[in-house]
């Protein structure tokens, strides 16, 4: 049977036959869905929800602009208008942000929007320069543009890390007591081009690239690692053409009140395409949203993410791994690298509520819980749970950016502070 880690758990194979989890995880996630049917889903050909009363909300801006007598009352500008060509740039902007595997981070960020015509996507393109308290380095480069009426979506993920950061080994049964130090530098370059094929549905193909270079595994003493153990290298390199669907019918990806998001990456990696190794890929970010009152600013969110390794071998800095998902957000409660494996079920579920009438403060209760396959027996064995609450602090009104501070719990004494800019999906 699944058994769910306790503090008393030892890194240990099971010896009695056990069900597969994935059937459990597809159980679930068939479970809230059916729930969500009941959820109004927002499908209409207008690009954005209903208007908002900008001068009755509040954000970060109006409180510092009325604290320094800068500005009287609040803010209501054209942000909420669809102006085609208009470039919207918002920074660079400093910021502080805190999580177990970073401790505190400066960034100095900046972002800009745009719409290519009134029946189009907000498109964006984001970057900035990231340096951690545990001397950790990240220069992304996002950018999601969207042609006129949504024909194409057009999207770059850039980015530069040197990043060490502590690893536990494979599978559930790892301890925190089996971490150790893992320094590395790697370049992610991956783009897509995606084309409509029906009303919020779009298909295409892209081209990813992981290089990770100039590897240390700091074993401590004389011990050997699971990474020793499944073939350690000082190099890892992964090349290849990918196939993608996305069905999206969010009005705000930003922070969305209702609608369905699924996004499906299929990835082979090929020698002859300079790989290390062949081997292939398949990812499921499925995300649903539902807003509970027309009324209110209470919204249920879930989200599924399913990520599995179909052939091949992958290289271990990247297999699937607690918050190795594109934001780093997954397994809010854990280090990010705390568990990791040949395949991975993830399932999360956050209450999203008003505290403030003006939208400036708000909060969330979530909770989460993921599995890996064990190196052995290529099965799910355990179910990881974590669950915790927060704040959200409104950055800017009319994009309806939070700022996210949360509490996360997991197990084996795992908890701490996480921070973000935006909803964590």
């Amino acid at each position: 049977m699944l058994s769910a880690i306790n503090d008393s758990s030892q890194k240990k194979r099971v010896t009695k036959k056990t069900k597969n989890a994935r059937i459990l995880i597809f159980m679930l996630f068939l479970s809230y869905t059916g729930i969500a049917q009941n959820g109004t889903t927002d499908t209409s050909s207008g690009t954005h929800e209903a208007a908002i009363n900008y001068g009755a909300q509040r954000d970060i801006i109006d409180m510092a602009g009325n604290a320094l007598h800068k500005t009287k009352g609040n803010r209501t500008g054209d942000t909420d208008k669809v102006i085609p060509s208009k470039l919207r740039i918002a920074g660079p902007l400093p910021s502080l942000t805190y999580s177990l595997s970073t401790g505190f981070s400066v960034l100095i960020v900046a972002n800009a929007s745009f719409y290519t015509n009134s029946e189009a996507n907000a498109s964006s393109i984001y970057s900035g320069i990231v340096y951690t308290q545990y001397k950790q380095a990240i220069v992304p480069l996002q950018t999601n543009i969207w042609t006129r009426n949504n024909k194409y979506d057009i999207i770059f993920d850039w980015r530069y890390l040197y990043y060490p950061s502590y690893d536990y080994g494979l599978g559930g049964f790892t301890t925190s007591s089996d971490g150790y130090l893992i320094d590395y530098s790697t370049i992610k370059l991956h783009q897509a081009l995606l084309r409509q094929v029906a009303p919020d549905i779009y298909t295409g193909i892209g081209y990813s690239l992981d290089y990770y270079w100039n590897i240390k595994d700091a074993t401590p003493g004389s011990n050997t690692t699971d990474f020793q153990n499944y073939g350690f290298s000082k190099t890892e390199f992964a090349s290849g053409f990918t196939l993608n669907f996305l069905y999206d019918t969010r009005r705000n990806s930003i922070n969305p009140e209702k609608g369905n998001f699924v996004n499906v990456v299929y990835r082979p990696n090929m020698t002859i395409f300079g790989s290390t190794d062949n081997w292939q890929s398949l990812v499921a970010d499925i995300r649903k949203y539902i807003k509970l009152s027309a009324n209110s600013q209470n919204v249920l969110a879930f989200w599924s993410y399913e990520w599995f390794t179909l052939a091949g071998k992958t290289p271990y800095l990247m297999l699937p791994s607690t918050g190795g998902d594109p934001n780093y957000n997954s397994g809010r409660g854990y280090v990010v690298g705390r568990f990791r494996g040949a395949n991975m079920a993830y399932l999360e579920s956050e209450y999203r509520f008003g505290i403030l009438n003006n939208g400036f403060l708000g909060g969330v209760v979530f909770a989460n819980a993921q599995s890996f396959t064990e190196q052995s027996t290529n099965r799910f064995q355990t179910i990881i749970p974590a669950c915790g609450a927060g704040l959200r602090i409104k950055f800017n009104k009319f994009s309806r950016t939070n700022t996210a501070i949360d509490y996360g719990y997991g197990i084996k004494g795992s908890r701490g502070i996480f921070m973000n800019l935006g909803e964590v999906f």
